[in-house]
């Protein structure tokens, strides 16, 4: 993998109940930041993933970023650049790479010390939840131990882990 200057250790998971989990992240007192409509453009690219994030009210970002696959917490690397001019940068990157796939989805936005919760609900897919535990100010075993404190606080199954992106998902389900 390149080099990165963000990271984060990661999962991703199938929900059956985000009242469940609602109910668990109050019980921890973590703190709830709202809800957004996102829609990820998801671009070709010979490695890793890029997308162009909008999230209503916020400025458009493209996410540049490396993971692998697995039905575990992995790491990922990742490159964040706002993009002023979002119509003519969306076409621009559509008519030079093309569009993969389009993302949809409300998102529940939880933190709990250095971990972003994600209640996802993705159009076309489901119910979902992601932890991703930026490491920044923390040691990566400080990191590890407060991911896996909240992915068992939360009781997240191993059989529940998804191993790859909603983007690779909704490909899927549409072939």
């Amino acid at each position: 993998m390149s080099e990165f200057p963000l990271r984060n250790l990661e999962f991703k998971a199938a929900s059956e109940s985000l009242e469940f989990l609602r109910a668990n992240l109050n019980a921890l007192e973590a703190e709830c930041s709202g809800r957004l409509f996102q829609v990820d453009t998801y671009f070709h690219v010979p490695k890793g993933r890029l997308k162009l994030r909008e999230v209503e009210d916020n400025a458009p970002t493209l996410v540049y970023y490396e993971r692998p696959d697995a039905a575990e917490s992995r790491y990922s690397h990742y490159q964040l650049c706002d993009i002023a001019d979002c119509a003519t940068f969306k076409q621009m990157m559509s008519d030079a790479l093309g569009v993969k796939v389009i993302v949809e989805k409300n998102r529940e936005l939880w933190i709990y010390g250095n971990t972003r919760i994600h209640l996802d609900e993705v159009l076309d897919l489901g119910e979902f939840v992601e932890l991703e535990t930026v490491i920044r100010d923390q040691s990566e075993a400080e990191a590890q131990a407060e991911h896996n404190y909240l992915k068992a606080t939360l009781r997240i199954a191993a059989a529940d882990l998804i191993p790859v992106s909603y983007s690779d998902l909704l490909l899927k389900s549409n072939s």
